[in-house]
């Protein structure tokens, strides 16, 4: 058998899957059918030799592709025309039980619910509690730590199981820590730095970001603390894709977005992003000033 037939059979085996993932996430069968095809895309021009699981490739890359759909569709502002269904989505699991259950958890009412989350929440969300995808696997794919992937997906499953009820105040209190960082970052106050950071919170920038300084990721309350002194004289607090950040503008044009992640009162992990492709698919929006 030749190595275009076998990737050609081993997607084919991988379909139902890959179409289950992709249809979670998108709402859409159209457009989970176009996210597939882009994926056997990708595929045939890769040598396929280097991956060692075929079917975790795919579905890594059936997930970039539909966050990047998705980010798409919300600068644009725009849903899905057709109604969803979900019959004729294989349980990937192939379990009939499961099956079953899953039938049942995505009915109109849960896509409908999902459409309303942030891109990267519906992802974080969809790859853990519908395909079992470990954190550690999720974060790549959304660009974010493990722990602010598991805080997307735990936002996420609040909104789908209608248990948030106090998002405002959730999202006031993660505010004003966010503006607590910033105004001692800018003071230069080591000593208030450390007060919102988690002992063991991790600093993490893409490669880009970490070229501007030479800087890698660090990690303990210390040494990120050190880092920040005297360093966020031009960032903005803002909403970065759903969840508290800030940004960084030159002359107008954005040029960093950092999302951090917020537990029990404290920064649990802080990401930056300098990518020029990951910048143009940011949604963002700058908060304005508490009266």
């Amino acid at each position: 058998m030749n190595e275009k037939k076998w990737l050609a059979d081993e997607f084919e085996a991988n379909r139902a899957h890959l179409k289950a993932v992709a249809y979670r996430m998108l709402g859409s069968r159209s457009e989970a059918e176009d996210a597939v095809q882009e994926a056997w895309l990708r595929l045939s021009r890769t040598d396929a030799a280097g991956v060692g699981n075929l079917g975790g490739w795919l579905t890594t890359v059936v997930a970039r592709i539909c966050l990047d759909m998705l980010r798409s569709r919300k600068t644009r502002r725009e849903e899905p025309l057709e109604l969803p269904t979900h019959d004729g989505i294989a349980d990937p699991a192939k379990d009939p039980e499961r099956e079953a259950a899953f039938a049942d958890s995505v009915g109109l009412a849960l896509l409908v619910v999902l459409q309303t989350l942030a891109p990267a929440d519906r992802v974080a969300f969809v790859l853990h509690d519908m395909f079992d995808l470990p954190f550690d696997e999720i974060a790549p794919i959304i660009g974010r730590s493990s722990a602010a992937a598991r805080q997307l997906a735990s936002r996420a499953r609040r909104r789908v199981q209608g248990t948030d009820e106090t998002p405002d105040v959730d999202f006031d209190r993660k505010r004003t820590i966010a503006e607590a960082f910033l105004t001692a970052s800018r003071n230069g106050d080591l000593e208030a730095l450390v007060a919102v950071l988690a002992p063991d919170v991790v600093f993490r920038p893409d490669a880009t970001a970490a070229g501007f300084g030479n800087i890698g990721e660090i990690r303990g309350a210390p040494g990120v603390a050190e880092l920040f002194k005297g360093r966020a004289r031009a960032a903005e607090a803002a909403l970065v894709d759903g969840e508290v950040g800030y940004i960084v503008r030159i002359e107008g044009e954005l040029r960093v977005v950092v999302a951090l992640t917020i537990a029990d009162g404290k920064i649990l992990a802080i990401d930056a992003f300098a990518d020029p492709d990951h910048l143009a698919r940011v949604d963002y929006s700058v908060f304005s000033e508490r009266k």
